[in-house]
């Protein structure tokens, strides 16, 4: 069964630092991009950053630039997001979600990536 699974949020102060884990089981993740993306209650979901399979990443948002890193351990079978300086507005549920191509979509569009994990709650509060 092709399944991905995050994993690593929770409850963070302001200026604090996470990191997510997106596990897939089922099939190769080194074969296929992956993306992470965040969603707020009552918005659109959106992409962050997405990693090809020769581990370039590309952000979709500037929010993310500098703070986060996308990076991947194909010995693990696992897509990272690493998350820095984190501020109230990073608040939102995470997904990773992979495409069917070796590269990264250009829109970021969540109609791009064709499998979804079922995200992990990230707060940024005091």
């Amino acid at each position: 069964q092709v399944q991905l699974v995050e994993s690593g949020g929770g409850l963070v102060q302001p200026g604090g630092s996470l990191r997510l884990s997106c596990a897939a089981s089922g099939f190769t993740l080194g074969t296929y991009a992956v993306g992470w993306f965040r969603q707020v209650p009552g918005k659109e979901r959106e992409a962050m950053s997405c990693t090809t399979t020769w581990d370039n990443s590309i952000f979709y948002l500037d929010v993310g630039k500098g703070r986060f890193t996308i990076s991947r351990d194909n010995a693990k079978n696992t897509v990272y997001l690493q998350m820095n300086s984190l501020k109230p507005e990073d608040t939102a549920t995470y997904y990773c979600a992979r495409t069917e191509t070796k590269g990264c979509p250009g829109s970021g569009q969540p109609s791009s990536f064709q499998t979804w994990g079922q995200g992990t709650q990230v707060t940024v509060s005091s």
